[in-house]
């Protein structure tokens, strides 16, 4: 038997491409310094630099040099080079899409020249690494708060409880939706690829994520492949991935099914709900310190200690005389007694952390441009920042004609780098010399994020998040950019249908999951999703006549 587990391991390490496997690790770290390292040392193992591009038949998406066209298109016509600062946050910008030319070009050379066995494989090995991260991150989270699930304990002022699907980045050590999406991925391809040991494997790093928008996405996928084309097998499946879906929501993370109907019914309906994370339970006054007592609930305090005090000396008298079973010996059990739910120490925290602070302090030095953060919390039907933020993109080019064709310009409007450049040290670091700061992002988009990110984390939501490949390249490189994406990026794959498999539903669920994020300046889940979309057509075109 050892033997056998011995001979099959073996086989495994020798069918997997390692020096890509490690590549992939490195590149979807969050650290860019670390993604820089992953391409050195992969063109160190394979320097190859032929691209490529052609105007018919291009080997890579003519999609990535024609968007750094039309940003060097918009930095001449409008004069952007004339502000030092900009020239900084542009070449910053260029170097981004660079580095997603280099990163889908090994992507391509490995599809292209890996046998599809080992191309599998390898996709396989990185999936397992990333769940085993991802299970050793719940498993630190339950040795540190000795409580089997976080998702209801509400200890160190609900420091895990809600938020603690924050906590499972995986391998990529990113933000969970980064792990959310990997996983949802990995959910789709091994699902039509028919490895349901491996699927349910991520369908249980997707739930420990949790995140409900990514769930949504998913399953809005699967029900289209439920409908249109799937085998017994895989419907069976989906069905058995939905019951795990309700399982942990009703039975493991009870107060996300709270939440999201509180979030519905606000936006919907526009009830008055609380957005504290769990529902606040009436505190006696014999449980309140009399700190924060006035005189008068001092008094009633003291009388409700005596009328406690009469109630359990009655109750004792009454037993006596009515009551006369003699008590069993030996089953009395002794416990410390345990704090209440109700102080502070299991309640969300109410004061402002140390982003909060900055984002608080940004807004007040901005009142004059920041429309909606300056604004008072209101109780009136809240629209979610996403709706918000296309609406501020399609009034901004409305306004300004010139721009609705090429964009206002990278860094601009919206996205990543735009966030970056402001160093607020909401999208990683940036020179505090070099800052810069466009006034139709300050006025837009960031006004955006600034009105929801520094409230009450009720409102840190993707939904209120501005951040979006579509808005972004709508704002920044107008319709040309969005018609660019859509011929030259998604036709790239559609143009090969015939030898998509996984690909379709995989295309149709990224295509979703661009709503939530500048993801290719993100330089992680679209270089996954390219590798699995070109892995399925170098697989399928073996196996099918291509068409003359």
């Amino acid at each position: 038997m050892g033997e056998l587990v011995l001979v099959k391991m073996r086989a495994l390490v020798k069918g997997i491409n390692w020096p890509w496997l490690v590549f992939l690790l490195l590149f979807l770290n969050v650290k860019l310094v670390v993604k820089l390292f992953a391409l050195v040392l992969i063109y160190f193992i394979r320097p190859d630099f032929k691209f490529g591009f052609k105007l018919k038949n291009s080997r890579l998406p003519l999609f990535y040099p024609g968007i750094i066209i039309i940003a060097v298109i918009n930095w001449v016509i409008f004069r952007y080079f004339f502000s030092a600062h900009y020239n900084i946050a542009f070449f910053t910008g260029l170097i981004f899409w660079l580095i997603c030319i280099l990163a889908i070009h090994q992507v391509k050379l490995f599809a292209d020249t890996t046998a599809p066995l080992i191309l599998h494989r390898t996709i396989t090995a990185f999936f397992i690494i990333n769940a085993l991260v991802s299970f050793g991150n719940i498993l630190l989270i339950i040795l540190k708060i000795g409580e089997i699930n976080p998702y209801t304990y509400q200890g160190n002022f609900q420091q895990y409880f809600l938020n603690t699907g924050d906590y499972i980045k995986g391998i990529t050590f990113d933000v969970s939706i980064t792990n959310a999406v990997i996983a949802a991925s990995g959910v789709i391809y091994f699902l039509f690829r028919q490895n349901f040991k491996m699927l349910l494997i991520c369908m249980l790093v997707l739930l420990l994520a949790a995140s409900n928008t990514i769930n949504l996405m998913l399953f809005g996928v699967l029900i289209l492949a439920f409908i249109i084309k799937s085998t017994k097998v895989q419907k069976s499946m989906m069905v058995v991935c939905l019951l795990m879906l309700i399982i942990f929501m009703v039975k493991i993370s009870p107060q996300n099914m709270y939440y999201i109907d509180k979030m519905y019914n606000k936006m919907v309906f526009n009830k008055n709900v609380s957005f504290d994370p769990v529902p606040v339970k009436e505190v006696r006054i014999t449980n309140m310190p009399d700190s924060i007592l006035t005189p008068l609930q001092r008094q009633q305090k003291i009388a409700q200690f005596y009328l406690d005090t009469l109630s359990i000396k009655l109750e004792a008298e009454y037993r006596a005389r009515h009551i006369n079973r003699p008590q069993p010996l030996g089953l009395i059990k002794y416990e410390l007694p345990k704090d209440s739910i109700h102080t502070a120490k299991f309640q969300p925290r109410s004061d402002t952390d140390a982003t909060q602070q900055r984002l608080i302090a940004f807004i007040a030095q901005h009142p004059q441009s920041l429309h909606l953060a300056t604004q008072p919390q209101t109780t009136k039907r809240i629209v979610p920042g996403k709706v918000i933020s296309f609406k501020q993109t399609v009034h901004f080019l409305a306004a300004n004609p010139r721009k609705i064709l090429t964009g206002d310009g990278m860094g601009n409007f919206s996205s990543k780098l735009a966030f970056k450049a402001t160093d607020l040290g909401m999208a990683g670091g940036y020179p505090a010399r070099y800052t810069f700061i466009s006034h139709d992002f300050l006025s837009n988009h960031l006004d955006v994020y600034l009105n929801f990110f520094s409230r009450r984390t009720g409102m840190h939501s993707i939904i209120n998040s501005p951040d979006s490949v579509y808005d972004q390249l709508l704002g920044e490189y107008g319709i040309a950019g969005l018609v660019l994406f859509a011929l030259c990026y998604v036709g790239y794959f559609l143009k090969q249908y015939r030898y998509l498999s996984y690909g379709l539903p995989l295309l149709l669920f990224i295509g979703c999951v661009f709503f939530t994020d500048y993801w290719f300046e993100q330089l992680s889940i679209v270089v996954l999703a390219e590798l699995l979309l070109l892995a399925d057509i170098r697989e399928n075109q073996s196996l099918k006549p291509q068409a003359i």
